[in-house]
């Protein structure tokens, strides 16, 4: 079954299509005891939108090194394929945007991301991400979109938040795309809720929802022992 993810990206996927907010609901599934497990995201009925699937190898000191991570669909369908930065290396910044994109090959520097849609990690560059403040209170991205048929057309977005507190706004420009909360937080009584498991809030006129769910991912990237 296809979902939102087959919208022509058109720039950066600014439609007024929904009206209302949509809610994706993200928990970890742990394959065991002591397995860091991998995120899933499902809807208000409880249903499979979303899963994470880490792919990992070997660096040259014989160390796991997992940099590269795979946003699913409910069957098993890639829809973004997500890259880390390693430590080694440098970044060209946001200055380089536009210059040669498709001939180079980047070396992204630790913290930083790119995201590909689907499996082709070619031809289909869609977002780059920065860490542009990283403390104990407050975490922060630059986000830069780029357009599928035209690379020239860039939009950017910030994500801010404590990821502590499972806390995270994605803005573009003064409007909010999309930020998530804790549900003890949404009216929901006594009922214990694991902190482990939070909302997010999609906002209407961005209707690239699994987008969205990529930037979630890299907003908790490294963060195993708070979600």
């Amino acid at each position: 079954m296809e979902e939102s993810s087959t919208v022509p990206f058109d720039e950066f996927q600014c439609l007024a299509n929904f009206q209302i907010p949509f809610d994706l609901f993200v928990s970890k599934k742990h394959k065991g005891l002591g397995s860091p497990g991998n995120l899933r995201f499902t809807d208000s009925a409880g249903n499979l939108v979303y899963m994470v699937r880490k792919l990992s190898h070997k660096s040259a000191d014989n160390r796991p090194d997992c940099t590269k991570k795979l946003l699913l669909d409910s069957s098993g369908n890639t829809l973004f394929t997500i890259n880390r930065g390693k430590e080694r290396g440098g970044w060209w910044g946001w200055g380089g945007v536009g210059v040669g994109l498709m001939d180079s090959v980047f070396v992204f520097k630790k913290g930083s991301w790119q995201g590909f849609r689907g499996n082709d990690e070619e031809k289909n560059l869609i977002f780059i991400v920065d860490k542009t403040l990283d403390e104990l209170t407050r975490t922060e991205f630059k986000i830069l979109l780029l357009g599928e048929n035209n690379r020239d057309s860039k939009t950017e977005l910030q994500m801010k938040g404590c990821p502590f507190k499972r806390a995270c706004t994605i803005y573009k420009d003064d409007s909010i795309v999309a930020e998530t909360s804790l549900m003890y937080k949404l009216g929901m009584g006594k009922i214990f809720v694991p902190r482990n498991r939070f909302r997010v809030t999609i906002f209407p006129g961005f209707d690239d929802h699994c987008l969205v769910a990529s930037l979630i991912v890299i907003y908790f990237d490294g963060r195993r022992l708070w979600i």
